[in-house]
C-alpha cells in the first residue's frame, strides 16, 4: 500500500486553489493510486489532491457501491439546482460534523486518467461529495461554509483539538506533487 499523509485543518495547502493538470503522466497515475490507498485507509468516500499536499485539481471517490474507486481531474460544476442542508464531515477535520448548505442536485464534467471526459450527474451523497471535494480545490472547507456564528464556535472548537502541525508545502512525488484528507463517512 502506498498511502499519503493526510494535511490537517491549519495547513496553507488546504487554503490554496490548486492548479489544473496539464499533462497526464505516470507521475499522475501514481498519485491517484496513492490516494485511493489513502482514500481507503482512512474510510473516507473522497479525497482531493490537496489533502496529501498536492496542489493539483484533481480528486478521488468511492461511495462503495462496488465498482471500485474513480478519479476525476480538472472537475467542473456545469449545473446546479435546489438547496438542501445535511451534516458532513471531513478527513482534514477529524471526529467533526457541520450542517452545511449544498446544490441538492448537481452535474459536473472532468477527466479521467486516460483523458477521457467524465459527467457525474447526481444528488444525495454524490452531489455533496461532489461540492465538498471541489471546494478542496478551490482552497475552501467545511468551515468556511458555516454561518458566521458557527463558524465562529468551530474555530473556537478546532483550536483546542490536538492536530498534526502543519506540513510546510514541500512537494515530495516531485512536478508539484506532495504528500493528507477527504470527504469522511
Amino acid at each position: 500500500m502506498s498511502s499519503y499523509p493526510l494535511r490537517y485543518f491549519g495547513d496553507p495547502v488546504l487554503k490554496q486553489r490548486a492548479r489544473e493538470v496539464e499533462e497526464l503522466t505516470g507521475d499522475l497515475q501514481t498519485l491517484v493510486h496513492g490516494m485511493y490507498d489513502t482514500m481507503d485507509l482512512e474510510e473516507g468516500i473522497g479525497l482531493a489532491a490537496p489533502q496529501v499536499g498536492v496542489r493539483k485539481r484533481i480528486f478521488t471517490y468511492d461511495l462503495h457501491e462496488g465498482d471500485g474507486p474513480h478519479v476525476v481531474i480538472n472537475p467542473e460544476i456545469v449545473v446546479t439546482d435546489g438547496e438542501i442542508i445535511s451534516e458532513e464531515g471531513c478527513l482534514s477535520i477529524p471526529d467533526m460534523r457541520f450542517e452545511v448548505v449544498r446544490h441538492e442536485r448537481i452535474t459536473v464534467r472532468g477527466i479521467d486518467l486516460d483523458g477521457n471526459e467524465v459527467v457525474l450527474e447526481g444528488d444525495d451523497l454524490l452531489a455533496r461529495m461532489l461540492q465538498h471535494e471541489i471546494d478542496h480545490l478551490d482552497g475552501l472547507l467545511l468551515v468556511d461554509r458555516l454561518d458566521p456564528d458557527a463558524r465562529k464556535d468551530a474555530l473556537r472548537e478546532l483550536r483546542m483539538l490536538d492536530l498534526p502541525e502543519p506540513s510546510g508545502l514541500g512537494s515530495g512525488l516531485g512536478s508539484g506533487l506532495g504528500t493528507g484528507a477527504g470527504f469522511g463517512r
